[in-house]
């Protein structure tokens, strides 16, 4: 018992300070390419169960749980690796990453947590059926809306 406690703050510990050094392992420019590459798959999945819960596209039970389980995935890893300093749209034109996020980083932090919190609600619910996923639609338009009117530059 005592050993396996050990393997697993040792895993933990290995897991920690794989994050800190990955989340300094890309240039700002690499960081902002991908985040961007990065925000529009998690905006393509949204789509998707955006159209069910709309009516637009017919409910299908598997497609949304795949897309629910693939975008709590993508809020899960879309934190340390892309926001590097030197990433805001101050410095990078095509950015609209906000110098806010790096002023304010606590709360960007926060609303980093309730947008995992929002996806790991959509992925329960997502495939159960139609009136599952129109409910949990509200929590993750406002958990990414929250985000975008605080700390994204809007379009020009």
């Amino acid at each position: 018992m005592i050993r396996s406690i050990r393997i697993l703050l040792l895993a933990s510990g290995l897991t920690a300070a794989a994050g800190l050094a990955s989340a300094q392992a890309f240039d700002a420019e690499t960081a902002y390419k991908l985040r961007e590459s990065h925000m529009k798959l998690m905006g393509a999945h949204l789509g998707v169960l955006g159209k069910m819960a709309k009516g637009e596209a017919e409910y299908d039970a598997e497609v949304a749980a795949a897309s629910a389980t693939t975008l709590a995935g993508l809020a899960s890893g879309a934190h340390g690796n892309y926001w590097v300093e030197g990433s805001s749209s101050d410095e990078i034109a095509d950015s609209r990453a906000l110098p806010a996020i790096w002023e304010k980083r606590e709360d960007f932090d926060a609303n980093t947590e309730a947008l995992i919190q929002a996806t790991s609600a959509m992925r329960d619910a997502a495939g159960t059926d139609l009136a599952a996923l129109q409910g949990a639609m509200g929590g993750l338009g406002g958990a990414c809306g929250d985000c975008h009117k605080a700390y994204r530059k809007p379009e020009e």
